[in-house]
């Protein structure tokens, strides 16, 4: 069966995240894990690290400005989520590109 609906389009990113999971210290056992996609993660370090104005964070990862709102938003809730339930946060997925590099490597779930 083929898959419905419009394809996903690869997301434009710079850079690779460091570290891929953040998890909560003092919690026995294995935490709850929220997942947060490259483009989430990207959207976050351009808006709220680097200061970037939503216009211009969206240009950089080739989207329209609702579209990176959108991440945006959903990014901010997922971390809120993992900080307020105690849940490990797990930085990987999702369609995106990495352009820092000289040949773009297509990464796909």
């Amino acid at each position: 069966m083929r898959p419905r609906g419009r394809p996903g389009k690869y997301r434009i990113v710079k850079v690779d995240p460091k570290i891929s999971q953040f998890s909560p210290r003092g919690r026995p056992g294995r935490p709850n894990e929220v997942q947060l996609k490259m483009d989430e993660f990207e959207a976050l370090r351009l808006a709220d690290y680097q200061g970037l104005r939503q216009k211009e964070a969206a240009k950089s990862m080739h989207i329209s400005q609702q579209t990176f709102s959108r991440i945006l938003r959903k990014a901010h809730q997922l971390i809120a989520e993992g900080i307020t339930t105690g849940s490990a946060i797990k930085i990987q997925g999702g369609q995106y590109v990495i352009s820092s590099r000289r040949n773009p490597v297509l990464k796909n779930p």
